[in-house]
């Protein structure tokens, strides 16, 4: 294999077989699950990275149910969206994710640098309850419960601000030498977004400690809302928008 057939082919590892196929990554029937609740301002901010900002003392605690994603499969997430702003305009920042599928976890990491880790999450109604639960390994991580579809939420407007909020992620690749050599701050956006439904209803959620799975370094001190959304969208590729090495 010469040079250049590696320059024009390479595209994810490994080679010959890459973990997860050439884009656009389109998600039908995307289910989403979030809870927004207030926690200790001073442990948010130790865990934002600059140059994004924090106005409030709040954080996004998301489950999502993904049954049909192109190249990835069937899967479900779970983790922490941190609501702030980079130069003056309102985003979320991904803290953390976990999923139970590997060729998201490689994409995901090796694209646009979510911080993903392998981990057993599921999204399911319980008879009346929507029901979010996270386990790490044989350990109950997190879980989160709402009352199913008891108030419809304007689906435009939902749609409108999946669409229209930038998200931005830590994206870290390290060098042979173990030294990182990409360490980047990313932006990218949800695009050509359809909600089929959205709902709002009462919501409770508990956070456990667990030493690698540290959702609970962020503790709820109160919830704020709930809202369960299913949607179709395409997950936009990214961009840098800050370099911490340049």
């Amino acid at each position: 294999m010469d040079i250049r057939t590696i320059r024009e082919q390479a595209f994810a590892m490994p080679f010959t077989n890459p973990a997860f196929p050439v884009g656009p990554y389109r998600f039908i029937d995307r289910e989403f699950f979030i809870v927004t609740y207030r926690t200790d301002p001073d442990k948010l901010r130790a865990l934002v990275p600059e140059p994004l900002e924090i106005r409030e003392p709040l954080v996004h605690y998301e489950f999502i149910r993904m049954p049909d994603s192109t190249g990835f499969g069937d899967y479900t997430e779970s983790g922490q969206v941190i609501p702030v702003t980079f130069r003056g305009v309102a985003g979320n920042y991904t803290h953390a994710m976990y999923l139970n599928d590997h060729p998201p976890i490689a994409g995901g990491r090796e694209l646009w640098g979510f911080p993903k880790k392998l981990a057993s999450p599921s999204l399911k109604v319980h008879i009346d309850t929507l029901v979010g639960e996270l386990d790490y390994g044989p350990v109950r991580v997190a879980t989160a419960t709402m009352g199913y579809k008891h108030k419809p939420l304007d689906a435009m407007a939902t749609g409108y601000g999946l669409a229209n909020t930038p998200n931005f992620l830590l994206k870290i690749i390290p060098h042979v030498d173990g030294t990182p050599r990409i360490c980047e701050l990313v932006r990218y956006h949800l695009k050509d977004v359809t909600v089929k439904g959205a709902w709002t209803g009462p919501a409770a959620l508990s956070l456990f400690p667990h030493a690698l799975a540290p959702v609970a370094d962020l503790p709820v001190l109160e919830v704020i809302e709930a809202r369960h959304i299913v949607a179709d969208l395409t997950l936009g590729l990214g961009e840098v928008v800050f370099d911490y090495l340049g």
